[in-house]
């Protein structure tokens, strides 16, 4: 049974990775921006739910874990940008009940790690479990001031989508280009390039959440072109 949702993990995940830079590239409210952003939504949520199925299958927690946060940044992101109007619901609560939980378990995990004889929990070192744990306690704020005021709107909004999408992206970037660069020619793993394209979702976040933070005036000037 593994075979069959491995094929589907890898070509989910392949295209994840290109319809999420296009998402990031195009015009934001394009509709080659909203084609893009739905296909990258449709691929990652069906590149983590079976990367989650395989690591049961397989007895692996770490994978499991990184798996659900994966989902929950993309599921949220994605709710996120369909609302147009601030609201909560029942499953804002639950959804925070869920990264409250994977807070709390990549940090048990990350000192157990610390205090093994070994050094690692479930193969993987403290650092990787430190540092999803602190992803998934930004987001725990994140939802808790949601939950607290109701909703939000505005720039809030849109920085929401935008972190939450990308640093899902960055985990499946990384998860290919650097936890599998023995797939890659030698040539790009000498170069640099395997570490530029996983790094290249926390770039384009960086800049992207710069522009959106800006006031509109202040954008309109740096845009116009001099006579």
């Amino acid at each position: 049974m593994r075979l069959p949702i491995l094929i589907l993990h890898i070509c989910a995940g392949t295209l994840a990775i290109p319809s999420g830079f296009l998402a990031a590239m195009f015009r934001k409210g394009s509709r080659q921006q909203a084609l893009a952003g739905d296909v990258f939504v449709g691929s990652m949520l069906t590149m983590a739910a079976a990367g989650v199925w395989l690591a049961t299958m397989k007895s692996e927690p770490g994978n499991i874990v990184g798996g659900t946060l994966t989902l929950y940044l993309v599921t949220t992101a994605w709710m996120t940008a369909k609302r147009r109007v601030p609201e909560r619901n029942l499953i804002d609560w639950c959804l925070l009940c869920v990264v409250l939980s994977l807070t709390a378990v990549e940090f048990t995990w990350g000192v157990e790690a610390i205090t093994s004889p070994t050094g690692v929990k479930y193969n993987y070192p403290p650092g990787p479990y430190f540092f999803l744990g602190s992803v998934a306690l930004l987001a725990s704020v994140g939802d808790i001031r949601l939950v607290s005021a109701g909703g939000i709107s505005g720039t809030r909004r849109i920085s929401r989508h935008l972190w939450r999408m990308c640093f899902g992206w960055f985990i499946a970037s990384s998860s290919l280009f650097l936890a599998r660069e023995k797939l890659f020619p030698e040539l790009m793993r000498k170069s640099g390039s395997l570490l530029l394209l996983s790094f290249l979702p926390l770039i384009l976040m960086i800049f992207w959440l710069i522009k959106v933070s800006l006031p509109t005036t202040f954008r309109a000037k740096m845009l116009e072109v001099p006579r």
